[in-house]
């Protein structure tokens, strides 16, 4: 089966297999699991024990080309990866939407914003416009430390990186952000980071909202 990229180009199954390890893997008790990984087995979790309910949105696919071999079967021997239009996660906790992406360095001063694409940061907005709670889990893989970063944060820098910094310091972002302690169950409690979005979305208030049960 074929599958392509949105540019045209082979989607090769073992070296971008071998690539996205290579760039992703968690050095966090030498483990090998991707920050995605990890998620997924956070969100799996959270789920098992009533927590929360979050999922990671599937890469919509193209189908180009589809075999018939028998009535009853069809095999798709070709497609295209799409762009995807929003973010990695979305779902609900605390009655809360909760909608955000995932994302990690090898930097250890800064956090590029190369890696955001536009259509992110128009979905977020979009949420935030919508009273929900919308941030990035990002990673400094060389330095094992991981954050909660609130989206409006990557929004101001995103859109004033044309006259100022294309990246969002890690000063600033400990400044910012809430710093998550990796745990046995789950490695990335991400939840607590969210618990503190909360905190301060229902504390900027002043009263004029109650916290959702």
């Amino acid at each position: 089966m074929v599958f392509h990229y949105p540019n045209g180009s082979s989607y090769t199954a073992s070296k971008q297999s071998t690539t996205a390890k290579q760039h992703h893997e968690t050095i966090y008790g030498g483990r090998g699991m991707t920050l995605e990984d990890e998620l997924n087995a956070a969100n799996a979790y959270y789920l098992q024990i009533g927590r929360a309910v979050v999922h990671k949105k599937p890469t919509p696919i193209q189908i180009v080309k589809v075999d018939y071999p028998a009535r009853s079967k069809a095999v798709i021997r070709e497609g295209y990866f799409k762009t995807p239009s929003t973010t990695d996660y979305n779902g609900v906790y605390r009655g809360w939407y909760l909608d955000f992406e995932a994302k990690e360095t090898k930097n250890k001063a800064s956090f590029p914003l190369k890696n955001f694409h536009q259509h992110q940061i128009d979905h977020m907005r979009a949420c935030l416009v919508q009273d929900g709670l919308c941030f990035v889990v990002m990673r400094f893989a060389v330095l094992h430390r991981l954050f909660v970063v609130p989206a409006s944060m990557v929004i101001v820098a995103w859109d004033n990186q044309q006259n100022s910094r294309k990246s969002i310091t890690l000063a600033t972002i400990i400044d910012a952000g809430f710093e998550l302690t990796p745990q046995l169950e789950p490695t990335v409690p991400y939840l607590d980071g969210v618990d503190w979005l909360i905190k301060k979305k229902v504390g900027a208030s002043s009263g004029n909202k109650f916290e959702r049960n």
